[in-house]
């Protein structure tokens, strides 16, 4: 590798880490900001608003996708994504100046959630323009080693983002660190911004572009190339269902439901979780190169579509392995104790509420919304029509009621009744308040987050070159960066409050697995089926 490749795929790598960061600096604190910018809500609501807003980075990620792809095909790779990180950088160094819900009202998650949406137009513009900069620079036969270095940056940001919390709340204090300390890992970006803008404005132009633009071939109209003539927009949309969709799950699932999934289901403390995730990506990182490298050798499609396959076959007995080691005692007493709710199917309605403003007061609704908030797995029993709903633990039945019409002050009352009645049943029958850190098998832990890093990096490590090689050098920014920020951006940006108000309505802190394991089906099967291997492909061909 030359001086001049390694400059290439240092800056373009280093650039792509802050970038990361700043994007998950959101997602890593998103309790603490619910608590900060959306106190007016209950603290569900509040999680699950916090998520949407996480959400909201990712739902615009295409169209940034559209806007700098363009740019990038129209006037160059090099200088369309520094224009992504400035807006990478001033947005998140703002959330960090924002003041909160309590100083400003409403005004405060409004502009919160414009920042985040400023965030995810960038981000649609920056991987597709770092991928194509580093494969067009890449020789013939070393494109999946190349490009593999992108694709550790996302996992590297979202490590950095870990370290920088955990050093803060280490220094400030816990107290201090729910007060203001949250803010100084999104106020230091600011350093990291000036270093990549500095590294960037060194870079030159991609060969490839530069000689297109030499030679005045360059597209005049690259939506309309990319999506408005059908052999191109039907590999777009093959790179979207055979590849990314499942890629994108795979990966927000190994790497951020783990996460959420021992703080909010298995109750690991946040610092904890932090670590052992921090772990498990210093382990794992290395093999984003490792099947980078491989996908050279033995093609791109075998690697990614058994990275698909895995997290199908495995998902469910590896979360189950998760729960007995993270918090044995919640797994003893789910095999103890059961947990059902009897009730009318006619008064439970669907348990999804973003914005707060819902208020449930069927007996139905109230039991689910009582046990999701303890993180308890149960099972929906039908009862008659007209049959007040109860929840029965182990051998223990709490008859529920309805606040339907009932004066407040009665209605917080029986609520504030029904929750002791159904705590103190939770904890007879052996139910956790939180993990007990004394009985965290923490080395257990890590080999299974190991092991979902591994999938995370089969299908990550080789998708840069594919998707690289499978459009022309004129569209490419632009073809590669929709399909690529559609399926990591919405079928895996929207996985985490997907799967969570899956588990809110059916009771079961399994069932959110469904979502990642029916959408890497899907991509295995298509992807085997209609897409082909392009690991020998001239990415100079035709252009």
């Amino acid at each position: 590798m030359s001086a001049e490749e390694r400059k290439v795929i240092f800056a373009s790598s280093l650039g792509t880490v802050f970038e990361w960061y700043d994007f998950y600096l959101y997602g890593s604190l998103a309790a603490i900001i619910a608590k900060q910018f959306f106190s007016g809500l209950d603290a569900g609501s509040a999680f699950i608003f916090a998520l949407l807003a996480f959400a909201a980075g990712f739902i615009v990620r295409p169209f940034g996708a559209l806007v700098f792809g363009r740019l990038g095909d129209m006037i160059g790779r090099k200088y369309t994504f520094l224009v992504t990180i400035l807006i990478m950088g001033a947005a998140t160094f703002i959330v960090g100046l924002l003041p909160n819900y309590a100083t400003i009202g409403v005004a405060a998650p409004i502009i919160l959630i414009v920042l985040r949406m400023l965030q995810g137009l960038a981000l649609g513009g920056e991987y597709g323009g770092a991928a194509t900069y580093v494969a067009e620079h890449a020789p013939m036969g070393k494109r999946g080693a190349y490009t593999s270095w992108i694709q550790t940056t996302a996992t590297l940001g979202l490590f950095l983002s870990l370290m920088v919390i955990l050093g803060t709340r280490t220094v400030v204090g816990e107290a201090a660190f729910a007060d203001w300390g949250w803010r100084v890992p999104f106020l230091v970006s600011i350093l990291l911004l000036a270093i990549s803008v500095y590294i960037r404005l060194s870079m030159n132009e991609s060969p490839a572009f530069a000689k297109m633009k030499a030679e005045g071939k360059t597209s005049k109209s690259p939506l309309s190339e990319s999506f408005g003539q059908w052999k191109n927009l039907k590999i777009v949309i093959l790179a979207l269902i055979g590849l990314t969709a499942g890629q994108a799950v795979v990966w927000y699932t190994g790497q951020f439901y783990a996460l959420f999934f021992l703080t909010q289901s298995l109750k690991v403390d946040g610092a904890t979780a932090n670590i052992l995730i921090a772990i498990a990506l210093i382990i794992g990182t290395p093999f984003f190169i490792v099947f980078g490298a491989l996908s050279d050798k033995i093609g791109r499609k075998p690697i990614i579509m058994a990275g698909c396959l895995l997290a199908v076959v495995t998902y469910f007995p590896v979360f189950q392995m998760l729960t007995k080691a993270a918090n044995p005692d919640l797994a003893a007493a789910q095999a103890a104790n059961k947990v059902t709710v009897a009730a009318d199917p006619a008064e439970c309605s669907f348990q999804f509420n973003p914005t707060g403003t819902v208020k449930f007061t069927s007996s139905c609704d109230i039991a689910k919304q009582v046990l999701a908030a303890g993180s308890v797995s149960y099972d929906n029993v039908v009862a008659p029509a007209g049959t007040v709903a109860s929840i029965k633990i182990g051998e223990t039945v709490i008859q529920g009621y309805s606040s339907k019409g009932l004066p407040a002050d009665e209605a917080k009352a029986k609520d504030a009744e029904f929750k002791k009645n159904v705590n103190e049943a939770l904890k007879a029958a052996g139910y956790p308040a939180k993990a007990d850190p004394a009985k965290i098998n923490k080395p257990y832990i890590i080999a299974i987050l190991v092991f979902l890093m591994i999938l995370v990096t089969m299908v990550y490590g080789p998708i840069a070159a594919m998707l690289v090689e499978m459009f022309p050098t004129r569209i490419r920014y632009t073809s590669m960066s929709l399909p690529y920020h559609i399926g990591n951006g919405w079928f895996g940006g929207l996985l985490p409050t997907t799967s969570f108000a899956i588990v809110a309505q059916t009771g079961n802190m399994y069932n959110g697995l469904w979502y990642p394991i029916i959408i890497a089906g899907a991509t295995f099967v298509i992807g085997m089926l209609f897409v082909r291997e392009t690991k020998d492909v001239d990415i100079y061909a035709g252009d």
